[in-house]
């Protein structure tokens, strides 16, 4: 825990205003020696304090550590609302911060398998064909 009491440097550049997706965007540099890296969630609340928003209106992404450590550099949004980040922001992204929750759905694999199962067998048959053959495995 000692890690996140080492001071954190915030540096914004590239800043727009994006009035059509209701959003600030900005590339942001932080620097953080005798650190590995940040927390994506604290900076988030960092963000947030800086352009007095709410923690749940910013979407931080794309963070890679520069050669050597010290240094990382990634993307920002900071929504206008809530309601507008849940609107624009892609739903995997959502489901990290906690704004959503993930969808559930069948391995690739399986879902391959049953689609070519069902080529094998015509009309109403087919949506029989590949839930009794999910049962038999």
């Amino acid at each position: 825990m000692a890690d996140r009491e080492q001071p954190v440097t915030l540096r914004t550049r590239k800043f727009i205003r994006n009035s059509l997706l209701g959003r600030k965007q900005m590339v942001v540099d932080v620097l953080h020696p005798n650190r590995a890296n940040v927390s994506k969630d604290e900076l988030r609340q960092k963000l947030a304090e800086l352009y007095k928003a709410n923690k749940d209106q910013v979407s931080c992404f794309g963070f890679r550590t520069q050669y050597g450590g010290g240094k990382s550099t990634g993307f920002a949004l900071v929504y206008d609302s809530h309601e507008v980040m849940k609107k624009f922001e892609p739903h995997y992204r959502l489901v990290r911060y906690g704004a959503a929750t993930k969808i559930e759905k069948a391995s690739r694999q399986q879902r391959k398998q049953r689609k070519n199962r069902a080529k094998t067998v015509r009309g109403t048959a087919k949506g029989k064909a590949a839930a009794s053959k999910d049962k038999k495995k």
